[in-house]
């Protein structure tokens, strides 16, 4: 039997760890609890510094495999008049979501992901983001977002679970387009080039 569950119905994986899982552990160089992560690369779409439209998510540290972040919804990311669009908060909770493996040490990509919206989120709102790594099975990383509004404590406007799967680099300079793959290696400080392909979908 695989790794994940398989939903008869639709013949996908599931997003419920199977029994034989266990739990994520925390690497011992991950950085500390508080620790903001800071940006990957700076052209990624959800923390990246220099990117004008992208969501600039800043992520910090929680304790055991857990962090949080916080996004402001900008003009630019509205979908309805004065409302997030809906695929820009699953960008961010794929962000937050990503952002675990620095706290697990490895290279991890976006498998499947399961989204709930709650309630609209409209521009100028800051979404308070929380993730926790819940289970590893090989591979295979399951783990768990929500967003709130009003406050880290405030009501949940968004939630997802999620399925990622841990790769080797070269995942990313076999399917990567060439000039931005070369540039991210010709970069002169080496733990940006290894930043670079971290956390990525």
């Amino acid at each position: 039997m695989s790794a994940a569950t398989t939903s008869p119905s639709e013949g996908r994986p599931a997003l419920k760890p199977p029994p034989d899982a266990a739990a994520p552990v925390r690497h011992p160089d991950a950085p500390a609890p508080g620790e903001l992560l800071g940006a990957h690369y700076d052209q990624c779409f959800g923390c990246g510094e220099t990117q004008p439209h992208g969501l600039h998510l800043a992520s910090r540290a929680g304790e055991g495999v857990s962090l949080t972040a916080e996004f402001t919804v900008q003009p630019a990311h509205q979908g309805a008049p004065g409302l997030a669009h809906g695929g820009v908060l699953v960008s961010a909770l794929d962000e937050t979501l990503g952002a675990l493996s620095w706290l697990l040490r490895v290279i991890a990509v976006t498998g499947r992901l399961e989204t709930d919206f709650v309630l609209p989120v409209p521009v100028g709102t800051i979404l308070y983001l929380s993730a926790r790594c819940t289970a590893v099975a090989g591979r295979k990383i399951y783990s768990s977002a929500e967003g709130r509004i009003g406050g880290p404590d405030g009501p949940v406007a968004v939630r997802a679970d999620a399925l990622f799967v841990e790769v080797k680099v070269d995942h990313f300079t076999a399917h990567g387009r060439p000039e931005e793959i070369q540039a991210a290696m010709a970069d002169p400080d080496q733990a940006k080039v290894a930043r670079a392909f971290e956390v990525n979908p």
